[in-house]
């Protein structure tokens, strides 16, 4: 990335985009080339949902960059996408670590949560993301904080 400057505001390529002020991101965005929007793509990438993503979004609230917009916004939803995913590889993966630590069958285990064996099926296949208070109950009998 080369140096961004436009109109008094500076993004200074050896800072992490993170740090730029508002202005800084929304003048690159406006008056930048692709090789200025690199780095914020990949911020967008590593962060769906971190500052950078979330100002963007905002700035695309009210304005629509012509040729960017439609860029940034799909960089957006394919990187929350594939965070989506990611997540529900780990969450079940979880369960499956924790169904193994308990020392119960996965009757025995769904039972102690509260569920159905078919059901924590789904969780443990990633196929369904249990709630956050079924993932507490399962830490506790997983971990024998019963």
């Amino acid at each position: 990335m080369t140096h961004v400057g436009f109109r008094n505001v500076v993004g200074d390529p050896t800072v992490p985009v993170t740090q730029w002020p508002y202005e800084a991101l929304v003048a690159t965005i406006e008056r930048g080339t692709v090789g200025d929007w690199l780095g914020i793509l990949r911020e967008i990438e590593r962060a769906p949902w971190g500052t950078v993503a979330r100002r963007v979004t905002t700035y695309l609230g009210y304005a629509r960059p012509y040729g960017v917009a439609p860029l940034l916004e799909r960089t957006i939803a394919r990187a929350r996408t594939a965070a989506h995913a990611e997540e529900r590889v780990q969450v079940a993966a979880r369960v499956r670590e924790l169904i193994g630590a308990s020392g119960l069958s996965r009757a025995e285990f769904a039972a102690a949560i509260g569920t159905s064996a078919s059901r924590l099926s789904t969780y443990a296949s990633g196929e369904v993301v249990p709630a956050a208070t079924l993932i507490v109950r399962m830490e506790r009998v997983g971990t024998g904080a019963r």
